[in-house]
């Protein structure tokens, strides 16, 4: 295989700056009535701990894609692998940022299948690992920024999210793209109940609209740092919308269907005023309980040590998606 590299998706050193203020997602669990009894998972054998002290285990299930790494670009600050690999937010398998890292092994990627399927004249379900295995990937390096404001920037290989979709030739009802992840408790245990799963009703379901997927910077993700995905940041495939806060890329998808009407999404279920259907990032719209004006960036040195740093506009990619909400008011996107 063989991996492209997109100069025009990378980021400048400036726009990495490390920042210093965090707010973790167990606020947004707070404020909506879930204490810490609620999260955590029963401890009886094959349960999970949330509080386990144990150090997550790195990559434990990942593996080396044959692919030549790509020339990081000049100056450009790359989220070192353990944090990207040890912060993560990924319910299904915990509500701690360590969480997902320590109870990695209970997903079990391979074999995996995705359906692609509704408004279109050729659905296809295709093997997950067959696709990996047989395309040319390509590594994008882009900015994540989580509605919590913190930031990273990471370097994913995969495919265009696009062209996928062509494959499947929508028809002129297609008007959004629904995604879903993986329902299985046995390998997500946090789908086993509301409580176990910050207070969330599984499947995790996401949606764009169909202008916004067919965007060339929406990417299906199916490695990082030149291998495979680990599994706690949603192995073995992702969706990444780098101009939208963190939740909309949804992980572990087993189905990807086009639709007439705009599809539900999880965090707007869950809590409507904190979290709209489009999500962009802008800094000029706050969350109801923290300002989005700036942002921890994840680098070098300790989680909480670094500087605050400015969140731009669609995360710094309004070049090349801007255009797609002309007309809208930006006040009524959250």
């Amino acid at each position: 295989m063989l991996i492209k590299r997109r100069s025009s998706h990378h980021p400048t050193e400036q726009d990495v700056t490390p920042e210093a203020v965090y707010q973790d997602r167990r606020l947004i669990l707070k404020g909506l009535g879930l204490g810490a009894a609620t999260l955590a998972f029963p401890t009886q054998a094959g349960v999970l701990d949330l509080f386990s002290a144990d150090k997550p285990t790195l990559g434990a299930t990942t593996r080396p894609l044959n692919i030549h790494a790509a020339t990081r670009p000049e100056g450009v600050i790359i989220t070192p692998e353990e944090k990207a690999t040890t912060h993560n937010n990924f319910y299904e398998l915990g509500t701690d940022k360590g969480d997902p890292a320590r109870n990695a092994h209970y997903l079990k990627p391979e074999p995996w299948q995705l359906r692609v399927e509704g408004e279109v004249a050729k659905p296809f379900t295709l093997d997950v690992w067959d696709l990996i295995n047989k395309s040319t990937l390509e590594e994008r390096i882009y900015r994540l920024r989580c509605v919590e404001a913190w930031s990273m920037v990471l370097p994913w290989s995969g495919i265009s999210l696009a062209e996928l979709i062509r494959r499947a030739e929508p028809n002129s009802r297609a008007k959004f793209v629904a995604f879903e992840t993986l329902y299985d408790p046995e390998q997500l245990p946090g789908q086993a109940s509301r409580s176990l799963g910050g207070g969330i009703d599984y499947p995790y379901v996401e949606g764009l609209r169909i202008d916004e997927a067919m965007n060339p910077l929406s990417f299906l993700a199916m490695g990082l740092y030149g291998k495979t995905l680990p599994a706690q940041n949603g192995a073995p495939i992702r969706l990444v919308v780098p101009w939208k806060y963190g939740f909309k890329s949804i992980k572990s998808i087993v189905s990807i269907r086009l639709v007439e009407e705009r599809p539900p999404t999880t965090w707007n279920l869950l809590a409507s005023n904190e979290y709209g259907f489009y999500a962009n990032v802008n800094p000029q719209v706050d969350h109801p309980r923290w300002s989005q004006a700036s942002e921890r960036f994840i680098g070098e040195g300790g989680i909480f040590g670094a500087k605050r740093q400015p969140t731009l506009m669609f995360n710094g990619y309004a070049d090349e998606v801007a255009s797609l909400y002309q007309g809208m008011d930006l006040r009524k996107w959250y």
